[in-house]
């Protein structure tokens, strides 16, 4: 564990560790205004397969603050890795790979991270930001679970669901995964049915016969 001060980086840490550290290693922010952390992992899949771990990552961070915050609250996805509360957002996951690995290959590392905002900075107005939002306007109680506490939760998750994802069989697997993702994945209903492809992590729609992929390499470059 890498605990890094307010104004530090959980992911460009986690990515300057990644070949020397190896799986495990978490670096996170020390801040009572956000969430921020990141972890090393090393898949045994290509890249295109092992790239969903960012899909394991966002349904962690979701997990760990529903377990926390209050009842009956929408906690939704916004494609590829957007986190939302009420429509707000408060942040998302992020991932990373070594430069330069072919799709078709087996990465060294890859790195998964979240950001959430627990707060907005001193003397933010309401309006400031148009569709943003932060735990403690949307009824999360920093006196009662603090950043550190649910950067802590999002990791033991993150365990949890990427163990689900390796273990397969009916109660696992890439599908329980997915499962998970679209459950809260905020839906355009005119692009009807919603899926993701195993191989790679696009995002499927399907409607009326016709099929969509929208890739998911091409949303985080974008």
């Amino acid at each position: 564990m890498v605990p890094l001060r307010e104004a530090g980086d959980a992911m460009a840490r986690a990515v300057a560790l990644a070949p020397q550290h190896g799986a495990g290693t978490l670096a996170w922010v020390r801040s009572a205004a956000r969430i921020e952390a990141a972890v090393v992992l090393e898949p045994e899949w290509t890249l295109a397969a092992a790239r969903p771990a960012l899909y394991a990552a966002a349904s962690a961070l979701a997990d760990a603050l529903a377990a926390f915050g209050p009842p009956e609250v929408p906690l939704t996805f916004r494609w590829p890795a957007r986190v939302a509360i009420n429509g707000g957002e408060i942040g998302g996951a992020r991932i990373a790979w070594p430069k330069g690995c072919a799709e078709d290959a087996v990465p060294d590392w890859l790195v998964v991270g979240v950001a959430a905002r627990v707060s907005f900075p001193q003397g933010w107005e309401p309006g400031h930001g148009l569709q943003q939002t932060a735990l403690d306007e949307e009824g999360w109680d920093p006196t009662e679970v603090s950043a550190a506490e649910l950067t802590a939760a999002w990791a033991r998750h993150l365990m949890a669901g990427l163990a689900e994802w390796q273990r397969g069989g009916p109660t696992g697997g890439f599908r329980r995964m997915a499962e998970r993702f679209l459950a809260r994945l905020e839906q355009d209903e005119a692009a009807g049915r919603h899926g993701l492809d195993p191989a790679t992590g696009d995002l499927v729609t399907e409607r009326d016969g016709a099929r969509r992929q929208h890739s998911l390499l091409e949303a985080l470059a974008g």
